[in-house]
């Protein structure tokens, strides 16, 4: 099984409405919990399966970001090869778009975490979220269910 995790820190200088309309924009079926930190701050902090990633998965398409998200996925890649760690931006996802930020961002980033109970399982859903392409064109596409 395919374990997601996503979170994201809410600012004294954020509003929690935004910044919870930003995470819909980019998990729009995924319900989010927030975690009181202090009296200015918080964290929104979800934990799904693999279809927490559909929308993000067509995103990365309309987007024509294969690449670079596979790029991103390598980078987080554990050295077990079952898991992989990844921020998007915050800012950016409050208009329904991504974009890979190099390093956290000053107000915080989305950060994503996928698990898997296995390394051929894991292989599934890389491919599946970011295939191998040519030209930037998908070699294959995977189906949801067959992760």
């Amino acid at each position: 099984m395919i374990h997601v995790e996503i979170y994201t820190d809410v600012n004294p200088t954020e509003s929690r409405d935004k910044v919870h309309s930003a995470l819909s924009q980019i998990f729009p079926d995924t319900e989010f919990e927030f975690e009181e930190l202090s009296q200015h701050s918080g964290r929104f902090k979800a934990v799904g399966d693999i279809y927490a990633l559909k929308h993000l998965h067509n995103l990365i398409r309309e987007e024509e970001i294969i690449d670079t998200s596979r790029t991103r996925l390598n980078v987080g890649l554990s050295e077990d090869e079952m898991s992989t760690s990844f921020i998007i931006s915050k800012q950016v996802a409050t208009v329904g778009r991504l974009n890979y930020p190099a390093q956290e961002e000053t107000l915080g980033s989305i950060n994503i975490t996928v698990r898997a109970d296995s390394v051929e399982e894991f292989e599934r859903f890389y491919d599946w979220l970011t295939p191998p392409t040519e030209d930037g064109v998908p070699d294959f596409e995977n189906d949801i269910k067959d992760v």
